[in-house]
C-alpha cells in the first residue's frame, strides 16, 4: 500500500517558480520594474557543507514537527525569513493542519540521515533550495526547502514536505505483444551453424 500524504507550504509567490507544485501563502506586493530583464542565471552549487545541511534540514523540520505537535506555529513563523513570516502563525496552522490532524511523527529526522536528491544549490535569486528524502520504513519522509540570505545567515523561506512508501514499486503489468504486434525481420542474430 502507497501512503501519500503532501502538505505544501510556500511564503511566496517568488518561490512558486521554484516549486512549481506548491501553492502559494501569501502573494507579494506588486513588482517593481528596473529596466529591461536579464536572462535567469542558472543554479549553482551551494557553499555549505554536510553539517550545515544536516543542521538546516533537521532543525526546520523538527520545528515543524514540534509546531505541528503542539499546534503553536508562532516559533517556526518566527525562525522564517521576513518572506516566511508574511505568514501569521494562524495561517501556518491552517496549511499544516491535515499533518496536524494525522499526527504525523516527524521526530525520526533527528537520528536519520537524509538522503539528498537535489544538493544544496542557489538560485537566481540568491536564495538556497534542496529537496531528499529520510529513508525511513514504511514510509519515507520527503522534502523540499528554500533558504533565503537574512544577515548571514540562511533562513526559511519555503518547505514542502510529504510521506511516501518506501517500498520498491513493480512496474504495471502489461499484456505480452501478440505475435502480430512483433517487428518483422528479425534481430539479426542467427543461430549457430546457420548460413545466411
Amino acid at each position: 500500500m502507497i501512503v501519500k500524504v503532501k502538505t505544501i507550504l510556500l511564503a511566496a509567490l517568488v518561490a512558486a517558480s521554484f516549486f512549481p507544485t506548491m501553492a502559494s501563502a501569501q502573494s507579494p506586493g506588486p513588482a517593481l520594474k528596473a529596466g529591461p530583464s536579464r536572462p535567469a542565471q542558472a543554479p549553482r552549487p551551494a557553499d555549505i557543507d554536510k553539517n550545515g545541511v544536516l543542521i538546516l534540514v533537521r532543525s526546520t523540520l523538527l520545528a515543524l514537527d514540534q509546531a505541528n505537535k503542539t499546534g503553536n506555529y508562532t516559533v517556526l513563523r518566527d525562525l522564517g525569513a521576513p518572506g516566511f513570516q508574511t505568514n501569521t502563525a494562524a495561517r501556518l496552522a491552517e496549511i499544516f493542519a491535515y499533518q496536524r490532524n494525522q499526527n504525523l511523527d516527524l521526530s525520526g529526522v533527528a537520528v536519520l540521515e537524509p538522503q539528498l536528491s537535489m544538493l544544496p544549490q542557489i538560485e537566481s535569486t540568491g536564495m538556497m533550495h534542496m529537496s531528499g528524502f529520510f529513508p525511513s520504513v514504511p514510509t519515507q519522509i520527503r522534502f523540499e526547502l528554500l533558504y533565503a540570505p537574512v544577515q548571514g545567515q540562511w533562513k526559511l523561506f519555503g518547505l514542502s514536505v510529504s510521506l511516501g512508501s518506501s517500498a520498491p514499486v513493480a512496474p504495471s503489468d502489461a499484456p505480452a505483444p501478440s505475435a502480430a504486434a512483433q517487428p518483422r525481420g528479425g534481430t539479426g542474430l542467427r543461430p549457430s551453424g546457420q548460413k545466411p
